[in-house]
């Protein structure tokens, strides 16, 4: 696939993100304006909680969905803070939620902390109705056989997507992180996506990421119901290959 048929594609899959402790609501509807690109609109805007409802105003009547994050960066275990960032999210209405396993938890072998995260999570939220990406933070998990443990926990509680990064982290999505996620899923019994986020900057970096996933699930899985990247400059670059035409 030439970079200018992989950037138009990708700009539909792309979860255009603004996760900055210094947004606001001017930047965030910039982010929204420039959601709805001349090639097309990206699959989501990814944003803090608090800024749910004005992007739904600056989006009204377009396709492009609302992800939020939850217990983001940090992936820590107070569920009673995770139960109010989610009830907090459903009620603004957001229509994906990206959620952040408690990985140092999950790397200790706590499960009973990890099954609380997991109880917490799906006692409110519905992922047939409201798409939920786990984040593992693979750069921290490592190794291989941690990677695939976690996303084979992820399939089996009911995980909507399984996402590499937080991007907060020293390392975020790798393509050998993102092989070890996809073969785990293409061997599992549930359609599960995947998303790849954190450090994904320009079409030659996303395209990597879309070639694999081809690669190892087929042409026909991929569409924005499967496969998504998480970017913040991103959307900057594919543009600029589709206009340069190379």
């Amino acid at each position: 696939m030439d970079n200018v048929t992989a950037a138009k594609e990708l700009i539909g899959l792309l979860d255009l993100t603004s996760l900055n402790e210094d947004d606001t609501e001017t930047s965030i509807s910039k982010l929204c304006q420039k959601a709805q690109t001349p090639y097309g609109n990206t699959a989501a805007v990814c944003i803090y909680p608090k800024f749910i409802s004005l992007a739904k105003q600056k989006l009204q009547g377009t396709d492009i969905k609302i992800a939020t994050v939850v217990n983001f960066p940090q992936g820590g275990n107070n569920f009673d803070i995770l139960a109010q960032e989610v009830w907090y999210a459903l009620s603004q209405e957001a229509d994906e939620i990206d959620a952040v396993l408690p990985y140092r938890d999950f790397l200790a072998g706590n499960m009973n902390v990890v099954n609380d995260f997991f109880t917490t999570l799906l006692t409110q939220i519905n992922p047939k109705k409201t798409p939920l990406k786990i984040i593992i933070e693979s750069g921290e998990l490592a190794h291989a056989g941690k990677i695939a443990n976690a996303t084979k926990l992820c399939i089996e509680k009911g995980a909507s997507f399984v996402k590499t990064s937080t991007g907060k982290s020293k390392i975020s999505a790798t393509p050998e992180a993102a092989n070890i996620i996809l073969e785990t899923i293409a061997s599992g019994r549930r359609n599960v996506g995947f998303k790849a986020s954190g450090g994904i900057k320009t079409t030659e970096d996303a395209k990597q990421y879309l070639t694999l996933a081809n690669s190892i699930m087929g042409g026909k899985w991929i569409n924005k119901k499967n496969l998504r990247i998480g970017a913040s400059s991103l959307l900057d670059d594919l543009i600029q290959t589709i206009e340069r035409g190379y």
